[in-house]
């Protein structure tokens, strides 16, 4: 497939920072309350639930479902925001908007979105979990599908191209990954069967292959590469309510996998919250990598906080620390909890 030449000035950075990179350009020491209302330039609190960071040129972009308390409950939307520094964010948009789909109903379902950047087509993929009942049902989780959307830019207007069942399989909650070399993954929840790591086409528009089929039930799914090994993460099937969060290893993405571990105090319930997606940001000094969880609030979805921990990694064993208040520098790679 031919590369569009307008990306390669920035190609060889942006794959990097997909990755989990950090610009030499970047400075300051970032600050972040996890579970704290989070504010973006407007004052109004971020909308970006069940979301994903990637990074593109000189910034980060965060995308999630937007539940505002004034949107038209008769539509579903997906609000994008730039960073510089991953603690102020300003509002880019609702950049994906429907009343309805083809093939869905009133009662349809938009969930998780995750955008991927293609440097090969120019193109920016949004995929989706996209559910409802099938004609003729009220309600339900049935139809467990993705939906994409295509954009020329980064923040603009996303329009929809298709929704299918990946790989012929069910899918739920999806997940995101960019490995080390570029190549494009999704990972997604399939409940007569587990949890599936699959790669993308060379276009983005389907999944290609099936890398990994985990068979425990999971959703929520995170996955990052750390030091050699990979990281997966996942949340039991609670619906909006938390659970204890887990975590298993590989050296490589088809396994084998390790047993399964709890990721925070089983007590704790993840601290409230439940996983989106893993970020990880390089710098001169070492790595950092970002838990992102949602504390969901099922009666007030649009109050939903988010839980921002920096991961502690040594060997096979990845733990989550109680919320705290914390920096990160983003020139040296280097987390710090502010009472330390």
């Amino acid at each position: 497939m031919k590369i569009n030449n307008s990306w390669w000035p920035s190609l060889g950075l942006a794959l990097l920072l997909l990755a989990g990179g950090q610009s030499p350009a970047t400075a300051g020491i970032s600050e972040f309350h996890p579970g704290a209302l989070w504010p973006d330039n407007q004052g109004q609190p971020i909308q970006a639930h069940g979301g994903g960071v990637i990074r593109w040129a000189d910034k980060y972009y965060w995308f999630g479902e937007d539940r505002a308390q004034t949107n038209d409950d008769r539509r579903k939307f997906v609000s994008a925001y730039a960073s510089e520094d991953l603690a102020h964010w300003t509002h880019r948009g609702q950049v994906f908007q429907a009343d309805q789909l083809p093939g869905f109903n009133h009662n349809w379902v938009l969930e998780r979105p995750k955008v991927f950047p293609n440097p090969r087509t120019g193109k920016f993929v949004m995929y989706m979990h996209l559910d409802g009942p099938y004609p003729g049902h009220r309600d339900g989780y049935e139809m467990a599908r993705v939906g994409v959307a295509v954009s020329s830019t980064v923040d603009g207007t996303y329009r929809f191209v298709t929704s299918y069942r990946p790989l012929g399989r069910e899918s739920r909650d999806i997940g995101q990954f960019i490995d080390d070399d570029g190549t494009a993954y999704l990972i997604f929840e399939d409940r007569p069967n587990g949890f599936h790591i699959a790669r993308l086409s060379a276009d983005y528009l389907s999944v290609e292959q099936d890398i990994c089929l985990l068979p425990e039930h999971l959703e929520g799914g995170a996955l990052v590469h750390y030091q050699g090994l990979y990281y997966v993460v996942g949340s039991h099937l609670t619906g909006w309510s938390a659970n204890p969060n887990v975590y298993a290893t590989a050296k490589s993405l088809a396994g084998p996998w390790s047993k399964f571990r709890n990721l925070a105090p089983p007590e704790t319930k993840t601290y409230g919250s439940q996983s989106t997606m893993l970020l990880k940001v390089t710098g001169r000094q070492g790595s950092t990598v970002i838990f992102m969880g949602d504390q969901w609030k099922p009666d007030t979805l649009w109050d939903s906080r988010y839980l921002w921990l920096p991961l502690q990694m040594d060997g096979a064993r990845m733990r989550l620390p109680a919320p705290q208040p914390w920096t990160l520098d983003l020139q040296t790679g280097v987390a710090q909890f502010k009472n330390q």
